[in-house]
């Protein structure tokens, strides 16, 4: 199901690599093709691709109770995914590669005397008694679980609204290629190259067990992601939806054009504490460090910052996180892997963490209400917050700027690591628009910075804008506000 993906809502395959940070060092050859509206034939479009289609709901449930009749476990869980996906990507204003990916997946769980087997297939065809006959099989000669709950039952609350958007579901390669020529026109008028991506994709997920539980799920998803690059800068913009209609790849060109502008002839910033304004991007991959501190498995076994206690204060207050399913930016499941009803959850509340999020086991191990944040089972992860939602403040982005007597401003961020995992602090270095701020205004480009911060320390010190923006990427996607942080601590700088 991929984990990664599975936390957001079963959205784009990883095998896809959607990051621009791939095309920069492509030179445009030859060999490429030239740039056209019209693709002859659409990878989804291929015979093989045609033998693969994508399972509806009715299906996938009306499977999965016939799984659960032939078992004879003590308990079973069918979980069944069903994926179409599509990218178009594009380097120096040429359309180097389409692709599409259909698959459906079967997974079941059988629980047989305390001990656990899971065993999966991508081929719906294969006959559903072989498959239990492994998951039994592996069960058998597992370890048994003393604190193994059954598997839980629940009714799910209603899918939230636009989560599937039927013209995202059935968008073709070359209404994907429309947005790249918007992309295109933005990097020759501003005499920049671009790199990037335009995706839609559609997921179905059911999942049932043998103590009632049957719960179905379906959403689409749809982005764009550019980045411009200039003689000696670059910038980069990013837009994600349900509703491919929402996703402006126009404006996402224009702003990465004009941060590649803005940035030209950086000059260098000295090393230390400064003020920052992160903008969503920067700041969503900055706060998506703190995502697993929220998991009942790293509160219990010592390794979340939080360990020591909840209901204590650990931010400032005016810091709010929430894990809402409902979010309008980020409609998503609203239940969890093992088909529990999730909890629209208060995380932290004006500073104070509130909540860890359960999953079964862990609600019995640690004596609290199961939230319904199961992964996909066998996992190491343990329950996880799958849409993160940090409340908005008061002032907009450039407000925030213009009370900003000296600072940098900051677009993303990059190849961020974990430095030290219970204290949350964090190394990276910035990326593709990082500027100089003097007297509340934006007055020249910055070489990048790496930096070394603890993310708690920069709650504890930040004022949030008005506006709430969707960012994601690899393993988080979430809705943050833009932020500034005092006494940020950047170690070096760059060359570039």
């Amino acid at each position: 199901l991929g984990v990664c993906r599975a936390w957001a809502h079963l959205r784009l395959p990883a095998a896809f690599c959607p990051d621009t940070s791939l095309l920069i060092g492509h030179e445009a050859t030859a060999s490429l093709p030239p740039r056209r509206l019209v693709f002859e034939q659409s990878a989804a479009q291929n015979p093989k691709m045609a033998e693969v289609r994508q399972t509806p709901r009715q299906e996938r449930e009306a499977l999965a109770k016939e799984i659960l009749s032939l078992s004879q476990a003590d308990e079973t869980e069918v979980s069944i995914a069903s994926t179409d996906a599509s990218l178009t990507r594009f380097t120096h204003e040429t359309f180097n590669q389409n692709v599409a990916a259909k698959a459906n997946d079967v997974s079941i769980r059988a629980i047989v005397g305390g001990r656990t087997g899971v065993a999966s297939s991508n081929l719906l065809a294969e006959e559903p008694r072989a498959l239990i006959e492994r998951a039994v099989a592996i069960a058998r000669l597992s370890p048994r679980d003393p604190m193994l709950p059954p598997l839980p039952a629940g009714v799910a609350p209603p899918t939230p609204a636009r989560a599937f958007v039927d013209a995202t579901a059935r968008a073709t390669p070359n209404e994907r290629a429309k947005q790249c020529e918007l992309i295109f026109a933005a990097a020759e008028e501003a005499g920049c190259w671009c790199a990037g991506y335009s995706s839609t994709s559609s997921t179905g997920f059911t999942v049932a067990n043998t103590n009632g539980a049957l719960s179905s799920f379906d959403g689409t998803d749809a982005a764009v992601n550019v980045k411009m690059i200039g003689a000696d800068a670059s910038g980069w913009a990013e837009s994600h939806s349900s509703d491919v209609g929402l996703v402006d790849a126009g404006t996402a060109g224009r702003r990465a054009a004009e941060k590649a502008r803005a940035g030209a002839a950086p000059r260098d910033a000295d090393p230390g504490m400064w003020t920052v304004v992160l903008e969503p991007a920067a700041f969503g991959e900055l706060f998506a460090y703190l995502g697993a501190h929220f998991s009942a498995q790293n509160y219990d076994e010592g390794s979340s910052f939080c360990s020591q206690g909840l209901d204590r204060p650990y931010f400032a207050e005016n810091v709010c996180v929430y894990d809402d399913y409902a979010h309008p930016l980020h409609p998503g499941m609203p239940f969890d892997f093992e088909g529990y009803p999730t909890q629209r959850l208060t995380l932290v509340e004006n500073g104070v963490v509130r909540n860890v999020v359960t999953d079964s086991y862990y609600a019995r191990r640690l004596a609290r209400d199961n939230t319904g944040h199961a992964l996909p089972a066998p996992n190491a992860y343990g329950p996880q917050a799958r849409n993160l939602v940090v409340a908005a403040g008061t002032l907009t982005l450039d407000e925030l700027i213009a009370t900003t007597r000296r600072g940098i401003l900051v677009t993303r961020f990059w190849y961020i690591r974990t430095v030290d995992q219970k204290k949350a602090i964090v190394t990276g270095m910035t990326r593709d628009g990082t500027f100089l701020i003097e007297g509340g205004r934006v007055v020249a480009g910055l070489r990048n910075l790496r930096f070394n911060q603890s993310i708690l320390e920069a709650l504890r010190a930040c004022t949030f804008s008005s506006e709430q923006r969707r960012t994601a990427s690899y393993g988080y996607d979430l809705v943050v506000p833009a932020a500034r942080i005092e006494r940020f601590n950047f170690t070096s700088g760059t060359e570039f």
